[in-house]
């Protein structure tokens, strides 16, 4: 079977029988993201602890690129730490602009390289990126920061 055809199935298995669908009772973060364009609307809740993704759901509606990439994401995620997690998302973003990945990256990848074919349907990039942007939204604050030196009162940089 030509690779082409195989992350064709991917697609559609994850989006006839989306992985982590449904609610997430008791998750203390929820972003709802929609593309008015298409009318792709992904719900992504999620539970992070110890600076890890501990649960994670999605709820939604839209075509099978939106729908799938959202079970891909969120089983590519769970258990991940914060900062593993937003790194994929950066993986995934530069795959859709057409960058092809590093052997690394490729492998930290995997079955979300059945979305490098999106690339080539500019109009379908968004759909594939609806839940990553959700994704971005949910962990904004949960990664690790570098700190931040203040001035003090008399201009100087305080340690």
């Amino acid at each position: 079977m030509p690779l082409d055809d195989l992350y064709q199935e991917l697609i559609l298995d994850h989006y006839r029988a989306p992985r982590h669908k449904g609610p997430c009772p008791g998750c203390g973060r929820e972003v709802k993201q929609d593309n008015p364009l298409c009318g792709d609307v992904i719900t992504l809740r999620l539970e992070v602890q110890d600076k890890t993704i501990a649960r994670i759901a999605h709820e939604g509606q839209g075509c099978s690129i939106s729908q799938a990439s959202a079970s891909m994401m969120a089983e590519a995620v769970l258990g991940q730490p914060v900062a593993q997690a937003l790194e994929l998302g950066q993986s995934v973003r530069a795959l859709m602009r057409g960058e092809s990945p590093s052997a690394e990256q490729e492998q930290a990848l995997g079955d979300l390289m059945a979305l490098q074919g999106v690339a080539s349907f500019p109009v379908r990039v968004k759909c594939a990126l609806l839940p990553w942007t959700a994704l971005q939204e949910a962990l904004a604050g949960a990664a690790p920061q570098p700190p931040v030196q203040e001035e003090s009162p008399r201009g100087d940089k305080g340690a």
